[in-house]
């Protein structure tokens, strides 16, 4: 049966950890653990059932520890951004999610504290000593249940109009295991499926849709109940996954769990994504300068 995961690294236990097309390393720096997975090739692709693309995974502390500003986790995390973002130019972040939903509310509230810059130019830059600030636009998308109007649809409008050198998103993923909801921050070159984490697949926003780079961020907030329950019951066979699939989900919808102490680990985890953010977008403003703009 399909263990159903948003993360690559996860994908990559799954399928199998020696897969042709696929570079993978991982190392250790100041207590994060970051892995670099590289899908090179489409056969690959299909393989792992994710995008040819790069995937950085940063496994860190339980969100509901804070991290103090000045914490060099911040500045590692940031870096690790800043890499697969262009030098120059706007960058356009957009927060994804339904802030009435808690596990879905990590995009809206992480881009609420992103800096937007956008609109400081000439005298009013000089004169506030923020002249060195890159350009960035912020965006908070809701859903389309709320709105009428497709994530990908809204994107591009704003694109369009702003033309940004790149897009950055956040939104909440779907992992396989408990252990990782809050732990760990994705970051791909790769773009991103709205809704694909609790299976409501959207059309894609990616380098291909938008015709800029899109670089998504994400932690997962949710754990699929029949992925759940098959790894806790190392569970393989089509028959029995089928009568666990018509316990948990008895109308046909997706059942997921969450943690019980989501709403202290989204409100923690979106106040780290937009700190990195910041970090990366804002790399000749001191940190300190930063959080006292936010």
């Amino acid at each position: 049966m399909e263990r159903r995961t948003d993360l690559a690294v996860e994908a990559r236990e799954l399928a199998g950890e020696d897969i042709q097309g696929v570079e993978f390393d991982r190392r250790e720096e100041s207590g994060l653990e970051i892995s670099r997975l590289v899908v090179k090739n489409h056969k690959a692709s299909v393989k792992l059932r994710k995008e040819e693309g790069t995937y950085i995974t940063i496994d860190i502390p339980a969100m509901t520890d804070n991290f103090p500003v000045d914490d060099d986790r911040i500045e590692i995390i940031g870096r690790e951004l800043r890499r697969l973002l262009p030098v120059n130019g706007l960058v356009l972040v957009c927060g994804l999610g339904n802030t009435e939903i808690t596990p879905d509310a990590l995009g809206p509230k992480s881009a609420s504290r992103v800096l937007a810059t956008r609109h400081i130019t000439g005298e009013l830059a000089r004169s506030t000593g923020l002249d060195s600030l890159r350009p960035v636009a912020v965006l908070t998308t809701g859903v389309t249940g709320q709105t009428g109007i497709e994530t990908s649809e809204y994107i591009e409008s704003i694109v369009r109009n702003v033309r940004p050198s790149a897009v950055v998103t956040i939104d909440a993923l779907a992992s396989r295991r408990v252990s990782r909801l809050g732990t760990t921050i994705q970051i791909s070159d790769t773009g991103i499926s709205p809704g694909a984490g609790v299976q409501n697949h959207r059309r894609k926003i990616n380098r291909e849709t938008l015709g800029v780079p899109v670089i998504a961020l994400g932690v997962p907030t949710v754990v699929d109940s029949l992925t759940l329950v098959s790894d806790l019951l190392e569970i393989d066979d089509e028959k029995t996954s089928e009568e666990l699939k018509k316990l948990l989900s008895p109308r046909g919808s997706t059942m997921v769990v969450t943690p019980k102490e989501i709403d202290l680990l989204i409100d923690r985890a979106s106040r780290l994504l937009s700190l990195c953010i910041n970090r990366a977008l804002q790399e000749d403003v001191e940190i300190g300068v930063i959080e006292a703009l936010m």
